[in-house]
């Protein structure tokens, strides 16, 4: 802990002891144990060390491997990138899934064209996927299997299987974006499929793919727990539309880690139901920042809790650490660090927004909303477009609480910034500019009325896609 951290942990507890009893006190000791929470408070990565142990793996073709190779070219696929390979994918999955030991090989140096399509599991144990070359999806909207409007490559039921590679999933997004409504608005708004999703699994490690220019969000984790992300490259054009980099939604256990992302969305955007997430060594840019949610829309429930960023650069971004949230929404956001993080000319970079609307027709005020609260900034820097550096946008009825800044640099280009905030308490320590004074501290009635959120029924359908372009 850093020598001013400790000082202002001495200067609380000293407070304690000049406040021996009442209100004062009582909301000094819930500051200290929210803080000592969001200090300690991190996401347990795995015990092996992936770079030595996972993917060092002996020559899936040596006799010592003890692996069973599996190669698509060997059930009929062209690798042109015209011709359909779909069902020689489908056949050699079928023979790989059900082998103990073995590997999928996506050759390098060759392009497979497949059309939308399901593999399911559950498979033979430590199956690994190896994708070398590209797996390419048709361009044509119009041709898409209607069966399938928001996947294209889907991986559901699996369980301690390995994807990894130096491979690139190419969605060949183009002429979906240019269906989309955002592009254009006599378009109609409507679905469009994800590249890759992995679906009800457990135990799945990626690493080192490229997914680019999806038709709509480029890797979706839903459902699923103890999934980790290593060294993947998300890449899509800063104005394609919804095109979020990784989305996680209705999991646990999720680690994120060494990946560069750049879309035209949210770079990581993380969604109800979903807990113990972390973040580590994140590039962002370009995109909509890293968010937690959208939540709440339609009047739904929505929870999502322990969620660490550490360590990412952001970097002309149209956002930076965002939580949004709909008016008339319940459940709560709690629980969230975001901590070492680098900015450069982003706008928006500290935001909650409890007011976000992307319907497509305007929102109505309504009262209820989605709590925040124990929400801790530690160690961000950079500059921003943003005459609001930090903007705490909360609901009256429903405040947000116990948000924390340390140690908090944000410059202008001009010089000039400043905080704004409504209904938002909490306290900043360390440096913090701009100074954070907007924020106000809670008397009895607010600690009364935060962080009793206890488990709820989550009636958020857990999100797979945007519902319109």
């Amino acid at each position: 802990m850093h020598k001013m951290d400790r000082l202002f942990i001495f200067f609380l507890m000293g407070l304690l002891m000049l406040t021996a009893c009442g209100a004062a006190a009582k909301m000094v000791y819930t500051d200290l144990d929210i803080l000592k929470k969001l200090e300690n408070f991190d996401i347990p990565e795995d015990d092996d060390d992936y770079d030595t142990k996972l993917f060092d793996l002996p020559s899936f073709t040596s006799r010592g491997s003890g692996k069973s190779l599996v190669n698509v070219d060997t059930f009929g696929a062209a690798g042109d990138g015209v011709s359909d390979d779909t069902q020689a994918f489908v056949s050699a999955w079928k023979q790989a899934c059900g082998t103990p030991k073995s590997v999928l090989l996506v050759p390098q140096g060759r392009s497979y064209l497949v059309n939308a399509t399901k593999f399911n599991g559950p498979c033979e144990r430590k199956f690994i996927i190896q994708i070398d070359g590209t797996i390419v999806a048709p361009e044509e909207p119009t041709n898409w299997d209607p069966k399938f409007q928001r996947i294209w490559l889907e991986f559901s039921k699996l369980k301690g299987v390995v994807f990894q590679g130096n491979g690139v999933i190419d969605g060949s997004g183009s002429k979906w974006w240019a269906a989309s409504c955002k592009k254009n608005k006599s378009n109609p708004c409507k679905s469009a499929p994800t590249a890759f999703t992995i679906e009800s699994s457990s135990g799945v490690k990626v690493r080192g793919l490229t997914i680019q220019n999806s038709q709509q969000m480029n890797f979706i984790i839903a459902r699923s727990t103890s999934v980790r992300v290593y060294k993947v490259i998300v890449s899509s054009p800063g104005d394609s539309p919804n095109t979020d980099g990784i989305h996680i939604t209705g999991s646990t256990n999720v680690v994120l880690q060494d990946c560069k992302i750049g879309t035209g969305d949210d770079c990581v955007s993380i969604v109800n139901a979903s807990s113990n997430i972390k973040m580590k060594r994140i590039y962002c840019g370009p995109g909509h920042g890293i968010s937690i949610g959208s939540l709440g829309n339609h009047n739904t429930t929505g929870i999502v809790t322990k969620v660490v960023l550490d360590t990412a650069f952001l970097k002309e971004t149209t956002n930076g650490l965002r939580i949004k949230t709909y008016q008339g929404g319940s459940g709560y956001v709690k629980g969230v660090r975001f901590t070492n993080v680098v900015m450069q000319d982003v706008s928006n970079p500290i935001l909650i927004d409890q007011f976000y609307c992307d319907n497509p027709t305007s929102c109505q005020n309504q009262t209820s909303a989605v709590k925040i609260s124990q929400i801790m900034y530690r160690n961000v820097f950079g500059t921003t477009k943003s005459e609001k550096a930090i903007k705490f946008a909360c609901s009256d009825t429903v405040p947000c609480s116990h948000i924390v800044l340390n140690n908090v640099n944000l410059e202008g280009k001009d010089g000039k910034v400043e905080a704004y905030c409504n209904s938002a308490e909490g306290f900043g320590y360390g440096v913090v500019h701009p100074s954070a004074d907007c924020l106000y501290s809670h008397d009895d009635k607010g600690l009364d009325q935060s962080d009793k959120s206890g488990p709820a029924l989550v009636i958020e359908e857990a999100e797979t896609g945007h519902d319109e372009l």
